[in-house]
């Protein structure tokens, strides 16, 4: 249970991408606010690229960590079958950002099952208005493919009703100095896009 003015961010992807680093930062966002934050990472065979999920949630008293399913604000998706995995927390009129990528999961490596065909226009479908971003070439401009996640969050910083430079300095207070350069350029090409 929260109040009415909290915000429930679902973070999804698959391991190695980052979705950690992006719910801390949201979470340091959050705290810069004023908000009482609440993190809840839940892991699947995240090292062998499975599904990884994060709740977000924050307002000004929140009592539990997780994101029930219809009631998420906002989905950031970090690959487009984790998106359409996950679209039922999104509650009426929530919002999708995501990152056009496609990581095979191992069911599809094996061969047995397909990776679904046209999972974009089943999630427009879904959820009209959803933002769709080639986040891994924005990452990869701004020197590495790991900045996915703050690229994810410079499209979402875009879309919300905070200032940006809130934004950037909870990615300074987040991210270790000797990767800050690449993941402040990966955010302005988000917000840019």
């Amino acid at each position: 249970m929260t109040n009415q003015n909290s915000k429930d961010i679902l973070i999804v992807g698959v391991g190695g991408q980052g979705t950690l680093l992006a719910s801390r930062i949201l979470g340091n966002l959050a705290i810069s606010q004023g908000h009482d934050v609440k993190l809840s990472e839940v892991h699947g065979m995240a090292q062998r690229g499975g599904s990884v999920v994060t709740h977000v949630r924050y307002g000004s008293k929140v009592f539990a960590p997780t994101v029930d399913a219809g009631s998420a604000d906002i989905i950031i998706a970090f690959e487009k079958l984790e998106a359409l995995r996950w679209i039922g927390k999104l509650k009426p009129n929530g919002k999708m950002f995501v990152n056009t990528q496609e990581i095979a999961p191992m069911p599809v490596v094996t061969g047995a099952v397909a990776y679904p065909s046209d999972i974009e226009g089943t999630i427009a479908n879904e959820v009209p208005g959803t933002v769709f971003v080639d986040a891994l070439s924005m990452a990869k401009q701004a020197g590495n493919a790991k900045a996915v996640n703050t690229v994810l969050i410079g499209v979402l910083a875009k879309h919300m009703d905070i200032d940006k430079q809130a934004f950037l300095d909870a990615i300074k207070a987040t991210v270790p100095e000797r990767f800050l350069d690449i993941n402040i350029i990966a955010f302005e090409k988000g917000y840019n896009s």
